[in-house]
C-alpha cells in the first residue's frame, strides 16, 4: 500500500473492484494491525458477491478472523456496506457509480465524482461495451484503465479476462472523448517494462502510467502529477 503511516492510519472506507488474490490481500492485515487502535469501524464497500466470498474464504476463522464479528474497546472494527451493480454510493464526499466490467468474476468500475469533475476506473476487465457507454454520458477528467499482459500473452489475457495493449488500443476506440487523459493501472509486475514500451510504440500522447507512490492532483480538468 503506496501511503504514508498517517495516511494509513487515517483510511476508514475501503472500496473493492472484486474478490482476486491481488486485490484483497492485504485486507486483512490492514485490520489486524490497527484493530486495537480504531475508533470506529473499517467500512467495505463491495458487491455482495464479493462480501461472500470474503467472508466464506478469507474472514472464516480458519484463513483469517472474522473481523465483521469481533469488537475492540470502542466497538467494531470492521462492517461491510453492500452497493448493488449499476448502482451508486457515497463515501464522504466521493459518490462512487458502479459499472459492470467485463473480467472471470463479478468485478466493478467505477465513475467517481465529487461537485466539480470525475474521474473512471475500469477494475480488471477484457473487451466491453456497457463501460464505454456509461462514459459516453459524462465529462471525464481522467481514466485509469488496466492493462495486465504483453501482446505475446493475448491468449493467456483472453482466458483471464485482461487487457494487453493492443486490445487496449481496440478498446480506447470505443472512447470518444479524446481529450481525457489516461492512465495504465494494473500491469502484471513481471511484465511491467514489456507492456510499457509496447504501450508506448501505440503512439497516443494521451496515455500515461500511473506510477505508484507518486502524489497526483485531481482537478476539475486534469489529473496532474504534483510529486
Amino acid at each position: 500500500m503506496a501511503v504514508t503511516a498517517a495516511e494509513r492510519s487515517a483510511i476508514r472506507d475501503i472500496v473493492l473492484t472484486h474478490a482476486h488474490l491481488d486485490h484483497i490481500a492485504g485486507l486483512p492485515l490492514f485490520i489486524d494491525d490497527q484493530f486495537s487502535e480504531l475508533t470506529e469501524a473499517v467500512r467495505i464497500h463491495a458487491t455482495s458477491e464479493v462480501i461472500e466470498i470474503l467472508e466464506r474464504d478469507v474472514f472464516n476463522w480458519s484463513v483469517y478472523p472474522r473481523f465483521s464479528e469481533l469488537e475492540n474497546s470502542h466497538g467494531k472494527v470492521m462492517e461491510y456496506r453492500p452497493f448493488v451493480q449499476g448502482g451508486s454510493f457515497r463515501v464522504n464526499d466521493l459518490l462512487f457509480e458502479s459499472i459492470e466490467v467485463n473480467h472471470k468474476v463479478p468485478c466493478s468500475g467505477f465513475i467517481v465524482s465529487d461537485d466539480s469533475s470525475s474521474i473512471a476506473i475500469t477494475g480488471d476487465t477484457a473487451d466491453m461495451d456497457s463501460f464505454w457507454t456509461a462514459l459516453s454520458r459524462r465529462k471525464i477528467s481522467a481514466l485509469l484503465i488496466e492493462c495486465a499482459f504483453p501482446n505475446e500473452l493475448s491468449e493467456l489475457a483472453e482466458m483471464s479476462c485482461h487487457l494487453t495493449p493492443n486490445t487496449l488500443a481496440a478498446e480506447l476506440e470505443k472512447f470518444k472523448d479524446a481529450e481525457c487523459e489516461v492512465y495504465i493501472i494494473n500491469i502484471k509486475p513481471s511484465y511491467r517494462e514489456s507492456v510499457l514500451r509496447q504501450i508506448k510504440v501505440l503512439n497516443s500522447p494521451r496515455i500515461r502510467d500511473l506510477q505508484v507512490g507518486k502524489t497526483y492532483e485531481w482537478t476539475g480538468e486534469s489529473l496532474g502529477q504534483v510529486s
